[in-house]
């Protein structure tokens, strides 16, 4: 009988440490922010997070609009993924923000609502429209051959934040 008592004993405190394990793994458990974007990037989780995180740090906000189920946004992804210069910049110079939902603040579309989409705001909360890509009639969409423009882009981001702060 005291075996069966010491084995119910045993047996709840295994039960309650198993849950309370598979709670504390659900509460550290945080969504991926980075979507695939580069996961050694620290991204914002919202526009306003990364407002007042670039407010804060005095970088440039890099917002990028894309949708996970749009082929140009999945090959862009890949192309900005694999080049070294602009993950560097993204990791050291930039607060970094993925958006596969707008965010209402039609300051980030001044030319339409369309993906992939990239944009910078300075930290005097000024959207950079003159910071643009080649296409005239999607003003801040890049391909993944546009790379090197974006990069540059990215560089005179940087530079014009420093001038004009």
């Amino acid at each position: 009988m005291l075996r069966w008592v010491l084995f119910a004993l045993f047996f709840g405190i295994c039960a309650s440490a198993g849950k309370q394990k598979g709670k504390q793994a659900a509460k550290s458990k945080s969504p991926d922010l980075s979507r695939g974007w580069g996961h050694n990037i620290k991204w914002v989780k919202s526009y306003s997070d990364g407002l007042a995180e670039m407010v804060q740090s005095q970088k440039p906000l890099m917002v990028i609009h894309h949708k996970e189920d749009c082929p140009h946004s999945q090959a862009l992804k890949k192309a900005f993924v694999a080049n070294k210069s602009i993950m560097k910049m993204a990791r050291e110079d930039f607060i970094m923000l993925n958006l596969v939902d707008e965010s209402g603040d039609k300051n980030l579309a001044p030319d339409g609502f369309y993906v992939p989409r990239i944009l910078f705001v300075d930290p005097t909360l000024m959207v950079r429209t003159d910071i643009q890509g080649k296409f005239r009639d999607h003003l801040y969409t890049y391909e993944p051959a546009d790379v090197e423009a974006l990069a540059k882009n990215m560089r005179k981001a940087k530079v014009l934040m420093r001038l004009e702060l």
